[in-house]
């Protein structure tokens, strides 16, 4: 069974952990979730911000503060949630960062913490949750990766570009592992979505907070193995941004 196929036989995850969810991305999946009827379990490192989105909720929610490069208390924390609800249907990687420096000018320290936030840090939480997922036989992994896997990225985008292209290959090879199990693996790509967290960006083809997480949450309902959101223009400007010559992703990017 593919993933394609979960929606379609009606399987609904109603208990659904969150990471980095006390603001961006990850705060608006938790509101739509919870307009959804789902359980949540909402992890963040700011327990003032969780808190406020926990009261605003229009259902359940449970918050635990959580700093996901601490690896020993991401297993806590999801063990804990698991313990609380009795099980953990899906489990949303959300939580990082977009911190960088053009490599070679002084930015490791930047550079490393976005390497050790989106990537080491997801692979905690994937391994945390992988745990629980075939302890109790079944569940839903997603990884929020970027458009920005797609391809290797110019100046202060190249670490975070080479972490989310290792969110994207560590997703394809946990759903390779679980195949034709009840165990089901995503990756979402978003493409340039507005946030709080990146409101003087200038970017192009850039989607409001509500319509961009929208289309998140219809590619995660779906359990689509790899979403790039939203659909359009993404699905047609991928094959371009894989291929089009350095010297010409250099200016536009």
């Amino acid at each position: 069974m593919d993933n394609s196929s979960v929606a379609t036989l009606g399987v609904v995850r109603k208990t659904i952990l969150i990471t980095g969810a006390s603001a961006g991305l990850g705060a608006e999946m938790a509101r739509q979730f919870s307009a959804m009827g789902r359980t949540l379990a909402l992890c963040a490192r700011r327990a003032e911000e969780l808190e406020r989105l926990r009261s605003a909720l229009p259902g359940p929610a449970s918050v635990r503060v959580l700093d996901v490069t601490d690896h020993d208390a991401v297993f806590a924390v999801f063990g804990a949630f698991a313990a609380e609800f009795g099980t953990l249907d899906r489990v949303v990687v959300n939580a990082g960062i977009g911190k960088g420096r053009p490599i070679g000018t002084g930015g490791f320290a930047a550079n490393r913490r976005t390497a050790e936030t989106n990537f080491v840090a997801a692979l905690a939480q994937a391994e945390a949750a992988m745990e629980i997922f075939r302890r109790q036989g079944h569940g839903h992994l997603v990884l929020v990766s970027s458009v920005s896997a797609l391809r290797g990225l110019p100046g202060s985008a190249t670490a975070y570009a080479a972490t989310k292209a290792g969110v994207s290959a560590l997703a394809e090879g946990i759903r390779a592992d679980v195949l034709g199990t009840p165990i089901k693996v995503s990756a979402i790509l978003p493409g340039y979505i507005r946030t709080e967290l990146n409101a003087r960006l200038r970017a192009p083809l850039m989607v409001d907070t509500v319509v961009g997480v929208r289309a998140m949450v219809r590619a995660i309902e779906r359990e689509a193995p790899r979403a790039l959101v939203p659909g359009w223009p993404w699905r047609v400007l991928a094959p371009v941004v894989r291929h089009a010559p350095l010297r010409v992703l250099k200016r536009v990017l």
